[in-house]
């Protein structure tokens, strides 16, 4: 997992913070395994808190997207997080995602707002995040 979300993001989390998070109760957690990979293709965790979550990251490796394996992860994990009572889920994605900002409106996200400098980049500029949340209520 440690691999996968460092091919994602300049600021990747670490083995040990994967997996803290991966036992934690208020996660919740799914992974993509294709074929007979034993390795993750990629995985989603969100932390959950009453009726509120928050998507935490969503990865997909690099040869694995564009393929259609983000809809099919986000609505499996999505499925999982409503199960809790969940009512409301919230994220922020970079400005210049445009496939995830795409995925996260095809699941009914909406903007809601902007975090200025929030991401870095590796040559270590700093670009906004799109605040996004669904709502079932």
């Amino acid at each position: 997992m440690a691999a996968l979300h460092a091919e994602a993001f300049a600021r990747p989390w670490s083995a040990a913070d994967l997996e803290a998070m991966v036992v934690d109760p208020q996660i919740v957690g799914d992974g993509l395994f294709l074929g007979r990979d034993r390795q993750p293709s990629g995985f989603a965790l969100s932390r959950t808190v009453l009726d509120e979550a928050e998507i935490l990251t969503v990865v997909i490796a690099r040869r694995h997207q564009g393929k259609g394996f983000g809809k099919i992860l986000l609505a499996s994990h999505l499925g999982r997080v409503m199960a809790r009572g969940i009512t409301d889920i919230f994220l922020e994605v970079e400005e210049g995602n445009k496939p995830a900002i795409a995925l996260y409106q095809a699941f009914d996200f909406i903007h809601t707002g902007r975090r200025e400098s929030y991401y870095v980049k590796p040559d270590g500029r700093r670009v906004a995040a799109h605040m996004m949340r669904r709502s079932s209520s």
